[in-house]
């Protein structure tokens, strides 16, 4: 657990994460709700979001998906996921996932301090290139782009919103500076 202005960030054990299902359920519900492009279409509620988290729970308990939430005195209110690839030749890298922050806790840095979080658990452990996609255009884009990520393509008509419309994809890496063959 580490503590900021923003709150605390703690990586969520396998037996944390089925505990907090509910609370990630609201916040996946809230964010959608809210127009985010995070795979799902409306309508999308509470109980198909907790479905979805709890489709999750093996990952986590195996240790290839690492989750972490951002709680306030009102609960989780933003999350990210670190997801690392099973396949012998990719075991040097990893996608981040699911990186969402509740309509109602926007810009007060939670993403910025997630993704950090989520970035130096991955160069710790010894991952070396980071990936990731996102809505072209969106407030997450941006994000990645002052946060020093390379945008490497553009799928235009990649995914649909929640609204259905179908939106253009950015395609990002960072390569990270920790770990055995990491790049100078």
């Amino acid at each position: 657990m580490s503590s900021t202005s923003i709150g605390t960030v703690d990586r969520l054990s396998a037996g944390e994460f089925s505990g907090s299902v509910g609370e990630l359920a609201v916040l996946l519900a809230d964010t959608v709700a809210d127009g985010a492009s995070l795979g799902f279409v409306s309508p999308f509620d509470q109980e198909a979001a907790a479905a979805w988290w709890r489709t999750r729970a093996p990952a986590v308990a195996d240790g290839s998906l690492a989750v972490w939430v951002c709680r306030d005195a009102g609960g989780i209110n933003a999350t990210v996921s670190l997801a690392l690839t099973g396949k012998p030749n990719g075991r040097h890298r990893a996608e981040i996932v699911k990186l969402m922050v509740h309509p109602g806790a926007r810009g007060r840095g939670l993403a910025r301090a997630l993704l950090a979080t989520a970035e130096a658990a991955a160069a710790a452990a010894g991952i070396t290139l980071l990936i990731l996609d996102t809505e072209t255009a969106s407030a997450a884009e941006h994000l990645y782009l002052a946060e020093g990520w390379t945008r490497y393509g553009i799928v235009p008509a990649y995914a649909a919103s929640p609204d259905g419309s179908l939106k253009d994809c950015s395609f990002f890496y960072k390569e990270l500076t920790s770990g055995p063959g990491a790049p100078a």
